[in-house]
């Protein structure tokens, strides 16, 4: 038994008619090996049933709610768990193309999870040519993280066509505290809130100028200043990021649209070894490239740097136990308005290498302590309170409303192919969340089996056709090839131009690894900073793989980031 953490609740009292707090992911499969040539929902759901309990957050968990909405909620075993209940079969329409998976998964993406039951959702793909299928995997953001969702993964998919054996679940059922107990719980945690909000308040307010939305209240600056003069100073400042207006930041509505598709993990290596940085440097500056691509054919391009949300793991050293979500978000200047490749390539290293450093420097936990602030029996109505103003209040030009221009992620995923019970998996794009305050388009990338796959959600209102944004990413790459093959006389020098003090260059790309039993060890869904002694942000740690500030790779494992500083996927 567990209870919600602050973080967690907030991705269920956030959900609106519009948006929806779940992760997803498409897998395409080549069932080949499976009898008759086709996986079956029988086999999946065995195979789940076998294996539930191995997830971070076993499978089988549903939600029980506090008496009076009191306190957080807490996870409990299911009595009734029934992977059938969960696990679904479609059949796409002839010729079962990418724009048929694409139409059928961003309708999928649309729908809510139940909360009478385990949250997460899997749904079989059948008839894409050729005689593959697909699986599209959905879990609410409130039970897992991106580690987290990247361990369930794991004990669900092998190293091998032929699964392996797993242990049984000899565990007792977890059962919640019964409803007086949950009540004199919340009684305590409710007469001890004005103390954490405070601590909360206090650690926060040194870095208020920098969190999103709340940097843009008046006052935020002075608020922060005077919190670094009373103890918190030495940390390098950074200018105050403001998201320029774009077609895609507005309010969004029910649908989706979303696209798939894949790149060469060889050829970003490539660039990056020519141009140096990282393999994040190379991904963030397709994505800088593809965005400029993509808003200057609509006469939309703005002046300044597109303001980027980058997710980051905290699940390093003591966090790692830790249960709930431990995420944050990384704020950046993106270079969509600089049109030299060259210098935007340079300004796409410099300011994420600035971003990180500070992110290390600074209050990596905001998202945590300020979720934290609210007690729970005002969290929730506060919370949908604001978000369902927050599109009136679109009409009024206020930059606090417009913290980011949207989020992007990039996932290190294993270099070896993996299997779902036996079907070969050929590709795996993740498709993340949208918002009002994120952004009506999401990109995030995941690197596999020598390939970086790219999926791309959206409201469809807003971006109708994702797909035109993965041939610019496409296209992105290419112009970086080119600029590559032109670099030999070794990495292009930093954009010249005024960098705050003490920031340093960073970025990383790692890998999972196979388990000696032939499971998927580790997992990680979003790129994690390291601390280490005084190199804090000049290497970034990637499930094993370290890269150093030139983006060659190195043996070993960073030192988490701890609990006060926190760490800079998916």
């Amino acid at each position: 038994m567990s209870q919600l953490t602050a973080v967690d609740a907030t991705f269920l009292n956030a959900e609106t008619d519009t948006t929806h707090a779940h992760i997803a992911g498409v897998g395409i499969l080549d069932p080949a090996a499976c009898p008759g040539g086709r996986l079956t929902v029988a086999d999946v759901a065995d195979m789940v049933r076998r294996r539930a309990h191995l997830a971070a957050r076993p499978l089988r968990q549903r939600l029980v709610q506090v008496p009076l909405g009191l306190d957080l909620p807490y996870w409990e075993d299911d009595p009734d768990f029934d992977p059938r209940r969960h696990i679904f079969e479609i059949a796409l329409p002839a010729p079962g193309g990418p724009a048929q998976l694409a139409d059928a998964v961003a309708m999928l993406h649309e729908r809510p999870l139940d909360r009478a039951h385990p949250l997460w959702e899997m749904v079989l793909i059948q008839g894409l040519a050729g005689g593959l299928a697909a699986v599209y995997v959905k879990v609410h953001h409130a039970a897992i993280d991106g580690v987290m969702a990247a361990e369930a993964l794991a004990a669900l998919l092998d190293t091998s066509p032929v699964p392996r054996e797993v242990p049984a679940d000899d565990a007792e059922p977890q059962q919640a505290p019964d409803p007086l107990s949950m009540l004199r719980t919340g009684l305590l945690r409710a007469a001890l809130h004005p103390l954490r909000s405070a601590v909360n308040m206090a650690r926060t307010a040194p870095y208020l100028d920098e969190i999103p939305v709340l940097s843009q209240l008046p006052g935020a600056g002075l608020m922060s200043q005077i919190a670094q003069a009373l103890g918190r100073d030495g940390v390098p400042r950074v200018q105050r990021l403001t998201a320029p207006p774009t077609p895609f930041n507005r309010p969004i509505g029910r649908r989706r649209s979303v696209a798939c598709g894949e790149l060469s993990l060889a050829e970003i290596k490539q660039v990056r070894r020519a141009l140096g940085g990282s393999v994040n440097d190379v991904v963030m500056a397709m994505c800088a490239t593809a965005l400029r691509m993509w808003l200057d054919k609509r006469g939309a391009l703005p002046d300044g740097p597109l303001v980027v949300g980058v997710p980051v793991s905290l699940r390093r050293g003591r966090a790692a136990e830790e249960p709930g979500n431990q995420l944050s978000i990384m704020s950046a200047p993106l270079a969509t308005h600089i049109a030299d490749p060259a210098d935007r390539y340079a300004a796409v290293r410099r300011d994420m290498g600035a971003a990180k450093r500070r992110f290390v420097a600074s209050a990596g936990a905001w998202v945590r302590q300020v979720s934290g602030l609210l007690p729970a029996p005002l969290a929730r109505p506060v919370t949908r309170l604001a978000l369902q103003a927050l599109p009136a209040l679109r009409a009024v030009p206020a930059p606090a409303l417009r913290p980011i221009n949207l989020i992007i992620s990039n996932v290190p995923g294993p270099q070896f192919p993996l299997y779902l019970c036996g079907a070969k998996l050929l590709g795996y794009y993740p498709i993340s969340v949208i918002t009002d305050i994120s952004g009506g388009v999401n990109i995030t990338v995941f690197s596999y089996d020598g390939k970086v796959d790219v999926g791309i959600v959206a409201c469809r209102d807003l971006v109708p056709e994702p797909a035109e944004i993965i041939d610019y990413l496409r296209d992105a790459l290419n112009e970086l090839k080119d600029l590559a093959a032109g670099a030999d006389r070794g990495p292009l020098p930093e954009q010249e131009g005024p960098v705050p003090p003490g920031e340093a260059e960073g970025g990383g790309s790692g890998g999972l690894h196979g388990g000696r039993d032939g499971s998927v060890e580790g997992g990680q869904t979003h790129a994690a900073l390291g601390v280490d002694g005084d190199q804090a942000a000049e290497e970034v740690v990637e499930q094993g793989v370290v890269e150093d500030r030139d983006g060659q790779e190195v043996d070993g494992q960073g030192e988490g980031v701890r609990p006060e500083t926190e760490a800079v996927h998916a």
